[in-house]
């Protein structure tokens, strides 16, 4: 049931503007001098296990980096040995063996308590022979596990046309780029072994696992995982013939389509996954170190490093243009003037970082001019649609000087026309292609993490239909129409919505109600009160919102977590787009926000609200979650996904957040 509106009290009103005031403040402080804003993007310790592991393999280590690494992995172990995915969550196997690999190949005793404690726990779990292909392909490269026992994915899939069911582009773009590198990988099968003294044979349970010399066929079921186990087991038959027409030219396609696909920065995808194969898989055909893709490569892990006086990390991405478009137009909603040179200068950077080329995206938009952002400075290739929509919101809130609105105008133009034409078939908006959508994609037995597709979300969906409202675009227009009819029909039984790239119900009800509320939609209905009650009935005691990442893999998690920052703006941002604005829920988060508020304008939070994957492997919301036991189920250690802490979503989304509340109380609409 909808709460009682209270009369908004004149300290409260006081109160939020001193936090508005403060939080504008901090975000101003750490602006940067070319406009843009730029917050650290923590995931999980295998980011650094694996930078050093892929030293070792280019033969590029740096004994001091290594040390640094040590002791910000050291830093990352828990109590009981093991390492995890996301803050609060408890460990996981394989990113525990990663971490064990790296220390152990770094020189940490295996008989010092922190080592012992990991192994007991990587034991207590199965060792290494129930790591996800990924953590054992790894291994493989230095010599500590039998190639025999992984997938296959020849260089040949470089062949199959577009037309073809099976092809790359029928992947997700982040699957896809790191499938082709890794498809000469697992052929010519390299290896660095590492030292005998750094082997991780105490990782098997018993040494017949270990010694086994091929990996098992599953049994054949009528699915499409038994058709592609059984298509992976003729792939071993093909490999071991004498001939093999066209995988020499194979190979060759698949390096040109790596040296093609590299970023200005150095990586491929903006991300660490395909960039790290990329490297490997030049390596092993032939690329020397000092080969211009190999040494900016290499160099562009610089400018994702975070160096600490005696700690190094890697950042898995890098999110400067997500930032700075939400950043921006939090700063212009809590207030800030449209003309304020820190506002311009923001607006004139977005309006310079626009893609004016093509990409992936065109095999199946062909006829859509370039007009996309990304996510990070240099990824040409993959322009995602999340921040294309937040930039023409930002954009559309700003002015710049006569002489170069035009330009700010041009740019939303190319924008919308870009988003209208990478609309998928059922009205929604995926994260960077059109209609990659195709299930069995996700059940080849290389896909055990992760997503394998990226078909449409409502959050990203939402996000686009919240821009094209604040353009002036409504039901009227036939893909906001049908954009409108995804989301209700995606809407929860009990009212919220599936997050797929945050922190989950919260940032669904937080994406959706104010898109519908941009394009004028009634919010008096049952299906928005059902969603706002939802909300309601989830507020934690201390007024504020959250939600654990374990609501991935729980559904008696959904909406349950401590209290956010993050999340609690979400929340107050679907209460106050559903005429909210003056309930008790609310006033009571916008006191949350205000009471935790730190004096230097900023907010702490340690929890992971950020996804990058749910670990599903279709990328979509599962209606039936796997039961205790099924393969392809998670615990709440969430193995097969990836959590991101973007640290200043504890900063920008809270802003917003009052800001609008406090809007919302200057024009009555309480």
């Amino acid at each position: 049931m909808v709460g009682i509106a209270y009369k908004i009290d004149e300290r409260l009103k006081g109160r939020v503007d001193k936090a508005i005031r403060k939080a504008q403040g901090y975000m101003l402080s750490i602006q940067r001098e070319e406009g843009y804003w730029w917050g650290e993007l923590e995931s999980n310790p295998t980011m650094e296990a694996e930078y050093l592991m892929l030293t070792h393999f280019l033969e590029v280590e740096d004994k001091e980096r290594w040390r640094k690494i040590v002791n910000h992995v050291r830093g990352r172990q828990l109590d009981d040995g093991s390492w995890a995915q996301y803050y609060g969550a408890p460990g996981n196997l394989s990113t525990s063996v990663e971490c064990y690999m790296a220390l152990k190949l770094a020189g940490e005793p295996p008989d010092s308590d922190h080592m012992t404690r990991a192994r007991e726990f990587i034991l207590s779990k199965g060792g290494v022979p129930a790591t996800r292909v990924f953590t054992r392909i790894w291994l493989a490269l230095l010599g500590q596990y039998d190639w025999k026992k992984l997938p296959a994915i020849p260089p040949e899939v470089m062949f199959l046309p577009t037309w073809f069911p099976f092809n790359i582009y029928e992947f997700s773009s982040w699957a896809r780029a790191t499938i082709v590198p890794m498809s000469v990988i697992l052929t010519e099968k390299p290896a660095r072994p590492v030292p005998e003294w750094a082997a991780i044979d105490e990782l098997y349970p018993s040494e017949p696992q270990k010694a086994s010399p091929t990996r098992r066929l599953a049994p054949p079921v009528p699915s499409w995982r038994g058709f592609f186990s059984s298509a992976d087991w003729c792939l071993r038959l093909y490999e071991k013939a004498p001939l093999k027409p066209g995988r020499s030219w194979a190979k060759q396609l698949a390096a040109h389509w790596i040296l093609s696909h590299q970023e200005a920065d150095g990586s491929w995808g903006g991300i660490q996954p395909p960039w790290v194969y990329s490297l490997i898989c030049l390596k092993q055909l032939g690329y020397p170190l000092d080969h211009p893709a190999m040494k900016m490569g290499l160099q562009g892990f610089e400018s994702f490093a975070i160096e600490e006086e005696d700690t190094w990390r890697v950042q898995a991405c890098v999110s400067p243009v997500w930032d700075t478009c939400l950043a921006l137009i939090a700063m212009l909603e809590s207030g800030a003037a449209p003309d304020d040179p820190a506002m311009q200068t923001a607006a004139r950077w977005l309006v310079d970082k626009q893609i004016l080329r093509g990409g992936d995206w065109q095999v199946k938009a062909p006829d859509t001019p370039p007009g996309g952002w990304a996510f990070e400075f240099a990824n040409n290739n993959y322009p995602d649609i999340d921040d294309v929509a937040e930039a023409l919101i930002g954009l559309s809130m700003s002015s710049l000087p006569d002489g170069e609105d035009q330009g700010r105008k041009e740019a939303i133009d190319r924008g919308v026309a870009w988003l209208l034409g990478v609309q998928s078939r059922n009205g929604g908006w995926a994260g960077f292609d059109k209609d990659n959508d195709k299930d069995y994609m996700s059940k080849i037995p290389f896909a055990d993490f992760g997503e394998s597709l990226d078909p449409p979300s409502v959050d990203v969906t939402a996000h686009v239909v919240e821009a094209l409202g604040k353009l002036g675009y409504d039901r009227s227009f036939e893909p906001v129409e049908r954009a409108y009819n995804y989301i209700r029909e995606e809407q929860e039984e009990d009212g919220p919505w599936f997050g797929r790239w945050g922190v989950n119900y919260i940032y669904g009800a937080g994406a959706a109600l104010p898109a519908l509320e941009a394009i004028g939609e009634d919010m008096s209905q049952p299906y928005v009160r059902k969603a706002v009650d939802w909300l309601i009935a989830h507020q934690n005691g201390d007024g504020g919102w959250g939600e654990s990442c374990g609501s991935y893999v729980d559904p008696s998690l959904r909406g349950v977590g401590p209290s956010a920052a993050s999340q609690t703006a979400w929340a107050l941002l679907a209460l106050i787009a559903a005429g909210e604005g003056g309930n008790e829920a609310t006033l009571r988060g916008v006191e949350y926000l205000e009471s935790t508020q730190k004096e230097d304008g900023s907010w702490d939070e340690p929890y992971f609200t950020g996804t990058g994957f749910p670990g599903y492997g279709t990328g979509r919301r599962l209606k039936d979650m796997p039961s205790p036991g099924d393969p392809e189920g998670q615990d709440l250690d969430m193995s097969a996904g990836f959590m991101i802490n973007y640290h200043l979503y504890r900063n920008y989304w809270p802003l917003t957040a009052l800001g609008r509340f406090k809007r919302n109380v200057e024009s009555g609409g309480l």
